[in-house]
């Protein structure tokens, strides 16, 4: 069963093609999304929202244009396709005679076996979870003064052909639950008041919730919120650092990740170009992309162009192995696809962008590394940041985060963030745990927001800048 009718897709190819490209490509999606939001105690907004639409691409050479329609219908997508056509016409050096498409079905092997879909789901089930991850986190300490939570569903299915013949369908669906809250302290006269979230999702459907409780997540927000409200301010300066796993990923993901991917690359625009095969971090680093993993949140079984999804080993024993490669960063580099090809949706144009992205387990005891620091940082758990991927400059809030001394982990401090490069951190990397674990998030690029895992073991750095006061 295909989104759109297959003689549909093999018309829009041949126009698509018509104007002198050498390659065409249709995609198209059906979404279906459901939400809820929770605030002051109860289920405040309910969601059911469908996304559907075709994007049509053509290539000449190294040059794409594409166009997008919400139109499924025969005449919406032959008047896309025929844009496209137009457009391509003034970039194509010779027109030749359009070629016969011929498309060939394949079946995709799904990895990512689902029991309870959470957009087919009643509303009260779905509640009944958000309300209790919520009202764990209510319920920790009289100090908590607020609490707010989402719970997401996603049943994602798309089609892929192109001029090559390719034709594939997939289906994927995503489950994500958060809860923030914000814990308040009147006691020093001016009211103080400090936050603390937990964010867990899955390739999955309802059924994460019997590996994940909704009252440990609620919980862990809970007191994250009131570690930070008796924190004192984080000292600033230069020092060694501890960074623990899961969502401490996100350093790596942001500050050397997107280097990586030939978004950047294939223009110039990153500061790994041209060091394939040169050591790059401590011998310590394997850092992986890996969109194979079973039900992981940023794992899918085929990515946006049709390409079956890698294990991608990006750095091995701290040497460059390997870029992530989209069709038009294949044309650019000379090298092969490596199943990074992804988009938010249909109006976007899909280019290389990273799945689950993390540093491999490494040679040294979780102990050692924290009974190593004699005075450093412990970032607990990383926030947000900022990355430029052409120097690899980045800055990167730390959500929670403790002062060691004398190989002791002591009181928490607040208002922390690292600030450095990710060539710099890369080699500055000089002890690598045994307890690998992801966090997940959503990743902006210009192809839009899609659902990444980060993830890495407890890592030292030997030495980098933390801001503070």
């Amino acid at each position: 069963m295909y989104i759109i009718n297959e003689n549909y897709i093999q018309q829009a190819l041949e126009i698509a093609v018509s104007g002198g490209a050498d390659f065409a490509e249709v995609y198209a999606e059906y979404t279906h999304n459901v939400s809820m939001s929770f605030l002051d105690k109860k289920i405040e907004n309910v969601g059911d929202n469908i996304i559907s639409g075709v994007g049509i691409r053509a290539f000449v050479g190294t040059k794409t244009v594409y166009a997008s329609t919400s139109d499924t219908s025969f005449d919406g997508i032959m008047t896309c396709a025929r844009a496209v056509a137009s457009a391509t016409v003034a970039e194509a050096l010779i027109k030749g005679s359009t070629p016969s498409i011929i498309l060939r079905p394949s079946v995709v092997a799904d990895i990512h076996p689902i029991r309870m879909n959470p957009c087919d789901a009643d509303i009260s089930r779905r509640a009944d979870i958000l309300r209790t991850a919520c009202f764990a986190a209510i319920d920790t300490d009289t100090r908590i003064s607020q609490v707010q939570g989402g719970l997401l569903g996603v049943d994602h299915t798309i089609l892929v052909a192109n001029s090559e013949g390719l034709l594939k369908t997939d289906r994927h669906i995503r489950t994500r639950i958060s809860v923030n809250a914000v814990a308040s302290d009147d006691s020093r006269g001016a009211s103080e008041n400090q936050t603390g979230s937990c964010a867990p999702g899955r390739g999955m459907g309802l059924e994460m919730f019997e590996n994940i409780a909704p009252t440990d997540i609620g919980k862990h927000a809970a007191r994250q919120a009131l570690v930070n409200l008796g924190a004192d301010y984080c000292k600033a300066g230069q020092m060694t650092v501890a960074i623990e796993n899961g969502f401490g990923g996100v350093i790596f993901h942001e500050a050397c990740g997107h280097s990586l991917e030939a978004t950047q690359v294939g223009v110039g625009m990153s500061e790994m170009c041209g060091k394939l095969g040169q050591k790059i971090a401590n011998e310590k680093i394997t850092a992986i992309d890996d969109g194979t993993i079973p039900n992981a949140w940023g794992s899918v079984n085929i990515d946006d162009e049709g390409n079956p999804t890698q294990r991608n080993v990006l750095i091995e024993n701290g040497v460059l192995k390997k870029y992530m490669i989209d069709r038009l960063g294949s044309r650019r580099l000379g090298m092969a696809m490596t199943g990074n090809s992804r988009r938010q949706n249909y109006s976007y144009e899909a280019t290389s962008r990273m799945t689950n992205t993390f540093i491999d387990n490494g040679p040294d005891k979780n102990e050692d590394i924290i009974a190593s620091i004699e005075y450093g940082l412990y970032a607990k758990e990383m926030g947000g940041g900022s990355v430029d991927p052409l120097t690899g400059a980045f800055n990167f809030s730390v959500r929670e985060g403790y002062m060691v001394r004398n190989g002791k982990i002591c009181e928490p401090v607040r208002g922390a963030s690292l600030i450095g490069t990710g060539s710099k951190i890369l080699m500055d990397i000089d002890m690598v745990g045994n307890n690998l674990a992801t966090g997940q998030g959503m990743c902006g690029s210009s192809s839009g927001s899609v659902p990444t895992d980060v993830g890495q073991p407890l890592i030292r750095v030997a030495k980098i800048t933390v801001g503070g006061r």
